[in-house]
C-alpha cells in the first residue's frame, strides 16, 4: 500500500489490542500494510517499515501472530533498526471471562534494547459490549529478559505485571476509535513501571480499505541510559485487510 504520509517514534510496548481484528466468522483473518520512502535533497533518506498482523479464530480460540519491522537510514548512517514478534492465544471459557498467553521477540535500536524476550499469561474480561461500543480490562503476569545496547551493558531478568484498559467506538458505520493503556510495573519495584497509551482513529474507505490516524505515547520510568523516559509516534496511512 501507498502510505500517504508516516511520523515514526519507536514504542516498547506492542499494543495487541488496536491490532486485534473483529469479526464473527472463524477462520483466518489479517492485514498487511507497507510503507516506503526514499527522499533526496541534502540528504538521501530511505525508510521501509512492514506490519504484519494474522488471526485464527474459532469459537472458544483465537490465535494471534505479529509481524513488526521498521529500518531508516540516511545517507549512510543507519538511523532506527526495529523488528518485533508476538504470538498469542486465547481460550474463552466464559462470555466474559478469556485467558490469555503470549510470547514476544523483541529488537529496538533506538530504545537501546539489543533483545527483550517475553512471556506471559493472565486474564481479559469484558466489562460492557454494545453495537456502538466494548470495554475490556487485562491483568496478566510476565517475565522479561532484557540485554540492552548501551554503553554500559546492562542484562535484566524481571517480573511484571501487565494490566490493560482497552475500548473500541463506533460512532458511525465507518468510523472506529480504538484506545487502549498499558501498566507494566515491575513485581519487586513497583517505582519501575511503563505507561502505555495508544488512540487510532479508523475510517473506512471501501470494503476492505481503510484510512488510519494514530497516536502513541510511552513513559519508561528507567529507561536503558541515553533514552529518554518518553516517547511518542504520530502515525498516518492506508491498510489493507482481509478476511
Amino acid at each position: 500500500m501507498l502510505i500517504l504520509s508516516s511520523f515514526f517514534a519507536q514504542s516498547q510496548i506492542i499494543n495487541v489490542e488496536n491490532l486485534r481484528r473483529v469479526t464473527d466468522t472463524s477462520g483466518w483473518s489479517g492485514y498487511t500494510r507497507f510503507d516506503f520512502q526514499l527522499i533526496k535533497n541534502k540528504n538521501s533518506i530511505f525508510v521501509l517499515s512492514n506490519d504484519v498482523r494474522v488471526q485464527y479464530k474459532t469459537k472458544n480460540h483465537l490465535w494471534l501472530l505479529i509481524n513488526d519491522v521498521d529500518f531508516k537510514k540516511a545517507n549512510s548512517t543507519k538511523l532506527v533498526s526495529k523488528n518485533a514478534q508476538h504470538l498469542r492465544y486465547n481460550y474463552r471459557f466464559h462470555s466474559k471471562i478469556t485467558w490469555e498467553a503470549f510470547l514476544q521477540s523483541q529488537e529496538d535500536e533506538i530504545s537501546a534494547i539489543r533483545f527483550r524476550g517475553l512471556a506471559g499469561t493472565g486474564f481479559r474480561f469484558k466489562f460492557f459490549k454494545s453495537e456502538e461500543y466494548k470495554f475490556y480490562l487485562g491483568s496478566l503476569l510476565m517475565f522479561e529478559h532484557e540485554n540492552s545496547n548501551s554503553q554500559i551493558k546492562r542484562i535484566h531478568n524481571d517480573w511484571r505485571n501487565s494490566s490493560y484498559l482497552s475500548f473500541s467506538l463506533y460512532p458511525k458505520e465507518n468510523v472506529t476509535v480504538v484506545s487502549t493503556t498499558y501498566f507494566q510495573p515491575r513485581l519487586n519495584q513497583f517505582s519501575d513501571f511503563r505507561v502505555s497509551s495508544q488512540t487510532s482513529v479508523i475510517l473506512t474507505i471501501f470494503k476492505n480499505l481503510a484510512f488510519t490516524a494514530t497516536f502513541s505515547y510511552q513513559f519508561d520510568k528507567f529507561p536503558v541510559e541515553g533514552v529518554p523516559k518518553e516517547q511518542y509516534t504520530l502515525k498516518n496511512g492506508l491498510v489493507y485487510s482481509f478476511d
